[in-house]
């Protein structure tokens, strides 16, 4: 197995476990909001629940909220860190 191999395996093992609890912050943070993934991560740290600016640990999340039909892209606005235009999310609403 070559090292590019191991290191990912052992990055995703180390998730794994992580995942639903960091889906479920993502979700509490959302809420009824429409939010980019900066936004998320910014107010993730301003109330402490990460350290350090950390894109990867919404970005991932999302893509797997996604597909699981929780969150969708409803449209784009610019990055506060980049200015860049990027997805802006909101959580689905259930069928009441």
């Amino acid at each position: 197995m070559s090292i590019t191999s191991e290191t990912r395996r052992e990055g995703l093992e180390e998730v794994l476990p992580k995942r639903e609890v960091r889906a479920s912050i993502i979700l509490s943070v959302l809420g009824d909001r429409q939010m980019t993934v900066s936004e998320i991560v910014k107010e993730l740290l301003d109330t402490g629940v990460i350290r350090y600016y950390d894109r990867n640990f919404v970005a991932p999340r999302l893509t797997e909220l996604k597909e699981e039909g929780l969150v969708k892209v409803v449209g784009k606005r610019p990055c506060i860190m980049s200015g860049k235009n990027i997805a802006v999310w909101a959580a689905v609403k259930e069928a009441q």
